[in-house]
């Protein structure tokens, strides 16, 4: 794995912007919308330039959970993970917030790959619009949503990164 100097934040957490400098050839970020029931994955291209979302994973036993991103990690070639850090809209951290830092420390046991947190007020409600717009029915957003969430995390991060 590659150096992080100064950008590295605990264990295997680091700065959006070191991500960049770990990107190689052919290799792709994936985003992650963590919800309590389900995670939303997205994957970016080889150019980080478009996330697409990909599946959304009912969520089970943790190491089962983290067992099929590890593959799918593999499976993608996929760099580092960009994770939505549910803030309060105030900027503030709360329970969530404390959820989803236990699940990247808990998830560094399963995968080597660095994790950038990304802030991800309104994601949902603007993956909700979208698909609204696109005149999807009820069933089908209650079905992607957690995806079409995790792309939008995955391309503000990605959008961060082209803009360096």
């Amino acid at each position: 794995m590659h150096s992080t100097r100064k950008t590295q934040l605990s264990g295997n957490t680091v700065e959006i912007n070191a991500l960049a400098a770990l990107h190689g050839k052919n290799q792709r970020l994936m985003g992650l919308d963590l919800g309590t029931k389900t995670i939303g994955i997205a994957i970016s291209d080889t150019r980080l330039t478009i996330a697409s979302a990909r599946q959304t994973m009912m969520r089970t036993k943790f190491s089962l959970d983290a067992a099929a991103l590890n593959k799918m990690v593999e499976d993608e070639n996929i760099f580092a993970l960009v994770i939505g850090l549910p803030l309060n809209m105030d900027g503030s951290e709360g329970p969530r917030v404390q959820a989803t830092r236990a699940f990247v420390r808990n998830l560094e046991k399963f995968v080597s790959q660095p994790v950038a947190f990304w802030d991800e007020r309104l994601s949902t409600v603007a993956a909700e619009r979208v698909m609204i717009e696109a005149d999807m029915s009820r069933k089908k957003r209650a079905e992607k949503i957690d995806a079409v969430a995790a792309s939008f995390i995955l391309q503000g991060a990605l959008d961060r990164l082209n803009s360096l």
